[in-house]
């Protein structure tokens, strides 16, 4: 079981990282990604995959410092944390547009904005939450 912890560790840390660099690129490029948010959702199953697997080592008895809980369950937050934040940047930018009415162009344009605002806050989220992970690691060295 703690084999399966490292290998998840190890899957958080490059998941997230490169989750982190190229939703961190397409937002500077303002170009789309469909391959980011694939990239985003692994990362984001590895967290869960994770702590659960963290949770079964400490029902089993297993002990480690006790920074590594916190920064072991940490991601799993920042994760719900950035959901919330990405749900809240829809609305801002939809608030007071009537969507439909607006010409096609104008639609494209808040589309854009809209998913933009978004790939920015889950890669900040990916690379917050590689860095929580890489002090997790750390702490068990």
């Amino acid at each position: 079981m703690e084999t399966i912890h490292l290998i998840l560790g190890i899957t958080v840390l490059a998941a997230n990282l490169g989750a982190g660099l190229w939703g961190a690129g397409a937002w500077y490029l303002r170009r789309p990604s469909v391959g980011f948010w694939y990239l985003l959702r692994f990362a984001q199953a590895a967290v869960i995959l994770q702590v659960a697997v963290g949770a079964v080592l400490l029902l089993l008895g297993s002990v480690a410092a006790d920074l590594h809980y916190v920064y072991g369950v940490l991601p799993l937050l920042i994760t719900l944390l950035a959901e919330g934040a990405r749900s809240i940047a829809n609305e801002h930018e939809l608030e007071g547009l009537d969507f439909e009415s607006l010409p096609r162009s104008r639609q494209r344009a808040v589309a854009a904005a809209i998913v933009r605002r978004e790939t920015g806050i889950m890669a900040v989220s990916a690379l917050v939450i590689f860095g929580l992970a890489l002090r997790a690691a750390a702490l068990q060295l």
